[in-house]
């Protein structure tokens, strides 16, 4: 496999989703996979684009059948990650990018232990409070429970090769698209990607 597999993950505030999406406006040889989750779909979000909405038996079914790189239990819903598209897309030398959880991002690693992985963190957590309360969108009580869980999440920053503080938007979505580039500069990915350069020089 010569395409390079990013794994980025976040406390739910923390701007990932955002650093995300300006990443794969700006670069087109990185795509994201869509996992399949079992949590409703949010008002705007639509089967197939943010993620495949399937139900509880159905995802049960996948698990029993291995379909899933990795898969995890979130907020009280499942997320699931399908093992046969990213190995279809690396194989085919493009990159791939997971927006997963710290417990995906593990198992991940076991299957892929040269991907690349991102952590982004808020400024504070008096910042993450805000940008959570300020999205409009959960009650009270679900916004406890996410701060209470963002806390657990970023105690397992240390298990990440790069750490991203959202500060400021406009910097974090430069150091994410470097740290990209930078990955696609190693020396094993040069190598694979430019062998007969690499016999003819070397």
């Amino acid at each position: 496999m010569s395409g390079n597999l990013f794994i980025v993950a976040a406390p739910s505030g923390a701007g990932k989703t955002t650093l995300v999406r300006l990443l794969l406006e700006n670069d087109s040889r990185i795509g994201a996979s869509i996992s399949h989750t079992t949590r409703p779909p949010r008002p705007g979000e639509e089967n197939g684009r943010e993620y495949h909405f399937i139900d509880v038996p159905a995802f049960r079914e996948k698990i029993a059948r291995n379909e899933f790189l990795e898969w995890a239990e979130v907020h009280g819903s499942h997320y699931g990650t399908s093992r046969r598209w990213i190995e279809a897309e690396m194989a085919a030398d493009r990159d791939v990018l997971l927006e997963i959880d710290w417990q995906g991002a593990q198992q991940v690693r076991q299957a892929f232990p040269k991907a690349t992985g991102i952590f982004i963190l808020p400024p504070s957590m008096a910042i993450l409070e805000s940008r959570l309360s300020g999205r409009g969108t959960d009650p009270a009580d679900a916004i406890a429970r996410r701060i209470a869980v963002a806390q657990d999440e970023m105690r397992h920053v240390d298990e990440f090769d790069y750490v991203i503080i959202n500060d400021s938007l406009r910097q974090a979505a430069i150091d994410l698209q470097v740290i990209v580039k930078a990955a696609r500069l190693r020396y094993d990915n040069q190598r694979q990607r430019h062998s007969s350069l690499f016999a003819s020089l070397l």
